[in-house]
């Protein structure tokens, strides 16, 4: 039982690596749009990202994401599938039994709360790093030590170290309320579709689902949980890139609150197209490189002892 356990967060980081590869260009375009200003829509982004930084600039602070998704949706992943397990063999004796909708739900509860504790400050990170090309609007000269446009973080490695210093542990997990309310339904909606579209596309009598199911099924299910979870998405991107320059939101209700007083409801929904369309594809290449690098670990594990 143990390597079994051990298979999932293993594939989860395959899954979770083909995400970012995938993902990260929309991502860029996502945070900039979200907590950036002067961007107008989607294709004007695009196009000033594309203008100003080439090709590059889609890719800035990838290797972060790269190294620490993978670790994420390993830990993700993992979690769900052996709290799943765990769940089943306490209802039924038989971890290896269909799960009912309310042991996927609560599998799905228990990853969300556990990616938060990793995921805070690696999207901290992340959106720093995205938001230093910003043009400093709001910024008096009195409150930045830092030339307007010079990097105020030399990379990840730096901006983790300087947040800490400057701000604290607290500094690192700030935005942490917001992204505990963003992935907890977050991921119930991302693991909930996936489990029962699979089942519902995959013929009677496969014990697995084939590769184009398993995109549908992964492609739907996070763009709805991405399209879903954009309110709290915009606050936790602002929280986070907030403190680049200088703070302005005491904490996730204030954020609430000053965003829809400044910009109205609508602000709420900023990004979300870019987030229902990101979603598709980078689940797509999360599911679909978690259940085939599972499928050939497995398949080595029954040829290596029969």
């Amino acid at each position: 039982m143990g390597s079994l356990q051990l298979q999932d967060f293993a594939a989860g980081w395959v899954g979770g690596a083909a995400s970012v590869v995938v993902g990260h260009p929309l991502d860029t375009i996502k945070t900039r749009l979200q907590a950036g200003q002067g961007y107008g829509n989607t294709l004007n982004c695009v196009l000033a990202v594309y203008r100003n930084e080439s090709v590059a600039g889609f890719f800035k602070g990838m290797s972060f994401p790269l190294a620490s998704i993978a670790v994420y949706s390993s830990v993700v992943f993992g979690v769900f599938s052996n709290t799943q397990r765990l769940l089943s063999q306490l209802r039924h004796g038989d971890p290896s039994r269909t799960p009912v909708l309310t042991d996927v739900a609560l599998a799905s509860m228990v990853a969300g709360f556990v990616s938060v504790g990793i995921g805070t400050p690696v999207d901290l990170v992340k959106i720093r790093l995205q938001m230093q090309i910003q043009p400093h609007i709001e910024a008096n000269t009195k409150l930045k030590p830092t030339v307007p446009g010079f990097p105020v973080y030399r990379g990840p490695i730096h901006c983790f170290k300087t947040v800490l210093q400057k701000e604290g542990v607290a500094g690192i997990y700030r935005g942490a309320g917001a992204m505990l309310l963003r992935d907890v339904p977050g991921y119930c909606l991302y693991f909930i579709p996936y489990t029962f579209l699979c089942g519902w596309i995959t013929p009677d009598g496969c014990i697995s689902p084939n590769p184009s199911s398993i995109c549908l099924a992964g492609g739907v299910a996070g763009a709805i949980s991405w399209g879903t979870a954009t309110p709290m998405d915009v606050v936790k991107s602002r929280l986070q890139a907030d403190g680049v320059y200088l703070n302005k939101y005491k904490g996730t209700l204030d954020c609430i609150l000053q965003s829809y007083q400044n910009e109205g409801l609508k602000v709420f929904f900023r990004g979300i197209t870019v987030n229902a369309v990101r979603g598709f594809p980078m689940s797509s290449a999360m599911f679909l490189g978690y259940e085939l690098s599972l499928k050939a670990m497995k398949r080595d594990q029954t040829e290596t002892n029969p």
